[in-house]
């Protein structure tokens, strides 16, 4: 199977402090949406807040290598086997990263309503300091991150570029949340792609 294609790049760190966000546009082509939409073996998951229980307003996938299981939100990932062009972006993203990845977390925003709350990916699976490598493709999202406790710096907003990549490095995490905004702008799908690495 041909590589997915590395492109000309550009990056810088994004965050004040307290951790590195690098985005490098563009870094992957663009047209695999279709057949990753096709091949992800998507679920809707259901999650408890404030007493109810709701569906996840998105469609999620776990992937990765044996026994990455990952457990978030109370919901509990065993995951699903890696197929080939998920193995392969896999790979270009690691090349990039200088790091290893054992799993990846897919998630598919239908539409504009779609969306992901105020979160960090600071779960014990993850351990400290991780890095955490995301991919988006389709349609451009609201991305926005804010300090936990630093009030004075301002929510930093970014639209993530189809083919583009974002990484967050060193105590992110701790530091900072991020979230995908809901938009009434008709638009099309987009598929995010986090590769992780998990303890095992």
């Amino acid at each position: 199977m041909e590589l997915p294609g590395l492109l000309d790049q550009h990056e810088e760190n994004l965050l004040p402090k307290d951790g590195i966000l690098e985005y490098t546009y563009p870094f992957i082509r663009t047209d695999h949406i279709d057949e990753l939409i096709e091949l992800t073996d998507w679920e809707q998951d259901h999650i408890q807040m404030f007493g109810k229980v709701t569906k996840l307003p998105r469609l999620t996938a776990w992937y990765g290598d044996p026994g990455a299981t990952y457990i978030y939100s109370g919901i509990k990932n065993e995951p699903k086997p890696w197929y080939s062009l998920l193995n392969e972006l896999k790979k270009s993203v690691e090349q990039q990263c200088n790091c290893d990845f054992n799993s990846a977390l897919l998630n598919y925003y239908r539409d504009g309503s779609d969306h992901m709350g105020w979160h960090s990916d600071d779960e014990s699976e993850l351990g400290s300091n991780s890095v955490i490598a995301s991919l988006s493709f389709g349609a451009e999202r609201r991305f926005q991150l804010k300090h936990k406790t630093d009030k004075g710096i301002e929510v930093i907003t970014i639209e993530p570029k189809s083919g583009s990549l974002i990484v967050m490095r060193d105590v992110m995490q701790k530091f900072w949340n991020h979230k995908i905004s809901k938009t009434s702008k008709a638009i099309g799908p987009r598929v995010n792609i986090t590769f992780r690495k998990i303890s095992l």
